[in-house]
């Protein structure tokens, strides 16, 4: 006899107090749900303290959003919403704006922080392309990025007189394929192999034709070379939050030039500081800080031909080693945008497209700092 046969025959005695009867496993939706996507959200998660944080930030750009949108005509998805889950994607790497309204539409907590209720509908994932073009075109995630920044200078977070700069460099979304002779007839389909031996290319005389403004680059002496952004930040050395970008093609603007034109836009005369590694110990850079009343704490290059561009006159100070020792917390910014913001391979083309998409990063990065630094919302 088997076991259920022996279970079927065998009297069934039961602990009347501990009874239970079987239940079962039927699923049938209720008429009325009480429920808001809110009560799924536990009440310790993270994003419940980091909503309030980016509604503050959105609040200032209502006027913005009324001067971009008609008066009349048919409602779109609200700007801000499509922010929020734009912040989402970069906060959770998601890969693609299309797995991020696959999730959107079943995950709660995803719900709640864009803003949706349990029986608003999701949009459409081409509504981000639809959209993207006008948020470029009026500046708005700029305006995002220093809107965060003022929160952080209202909350005393940031130093106004002490900064770091550096360089990295992300791949584009074209491979070396589409790289080609700008004179090129050649009608081979895309796809196909071509033989490029002995074939010398360089970006005077070769463009990728899936991203033309994307740069060949290489990182180093002996690495290869790619089809690449270059993308610069600023940070301030209390709190290593990021106060300014560029992006521009990597092989036209040297990461020098880049640091200047960021340099150039601080407010305030007062004298300040700039770290930097050796690739800025040049007397072309030393000489520009100088002219703009900033003192420049780079990392001394005693192998380049004529020396360092520093002497004693700056090292001696106990501030260029703070400074030596601050501007190293740059690289994670870096680092955290490439593992978890998508910079280690751009999925959109064109300078602007990955500008925008560099400042949304980086401003998800900056409200995360935000976040951690404030006792009250990380608890």
């Amino acid at each position: 006899m088997n076991k259920i046969a022996q279970l079927e025959a065998a009297p069934k005695q039961h602990d009347i107090q501990g009874a239970q009867v079987r239940g079962a496993d039927i699923s049938q939706p209720k008429l009325f749900i009480t429920n808001t996507v809110s009560d799924f959200v536990p009440k310790d998660h993270p994003l419940r303290s980091l909503r309030p944080l980016i509604d503050e930030a959105l609040s200032t750009l209502d006027g913005l959003f009324d001067e971009i949108y008609a008066d009349l005509g048919k409602a779109s998805v609200a700007p801000e919403r499509l922010i929020r889950a734009s912040l989402l994607q970069v906060l959770y790497t998601i890969r693609s704006e299309r797995q991020l309204v696959e999730q959107i539409h079943y995950n709660m907590l995803y719900r709640w922080f864009v803003g949706l209720e349990i029986d608003d509908p999701v949009w459409h994932h081409s509504t981000f392309s639809k959209n993207r073009d006008r948020l470029l075109d009026n500046a708005v995630l700029p305006e995002l990025f220093e809107a965060v920044l003022a929160i952080a200078r209202k909350k005393k977070l940031l130093s106004e007189d002490h900064f770091s700069v550096d360089g990295t460099l992300i791949d584009a979304w074209a491979s070396h394929k589409s790289f080609r002779p700008r004179d090129d007839d050649d009608d081979t389909p895309r796809g196909k192999e071509r033989n490029y031996h002995g074939e010398k290319r360089s970006n005077a005389t070769h463009v990728s034709t899936t991203d033309p403004e994307s740069e060949l680059m290489r990182k180093g002496k002996g690495m290869e070379a790619r089809l690449r952004y270059g993308v610069h930040h600023m940070v301030e050395n209390r709190n290593h939050l990021v106060v300014a970008l560029k992006t521009a093609p990597a092989a036209t603007v040297h990461e020098r030039e880049a640091a200047l034109d960021l340099l150039a836009e601080l407010p305030g005369e007062q004298r300040k500081t700039v770290g930097g590694d050796k690739g800025y110990d040049t007397f072309d850079f030393v000489e520009e800080c100088r002219a703009m009343n900033i003192t420049p704490h780079v990392a001394m290059n005693d192998a380049r031909p004529g020396g360092s561009a520093l002497d004693a006159r700056t090292t001696r100070h106990a501030g260029y080693a703070i400074s030596q020792r601050k501007r190293k917390m740059i690289e994670t910014t870096f680092g955290w945008a490439k593992q978890y913001g998508g910079f280690r391979r751009m999925m959109y083309r064109g300078l602007d497209r990955v500008n925008g998409a560099v400042t949304l990063t980086v401003t998800a990065f900056n409200l995360l700092r935000i976040h951690n630094l404030q006792p009250e919302w990380s608890k």
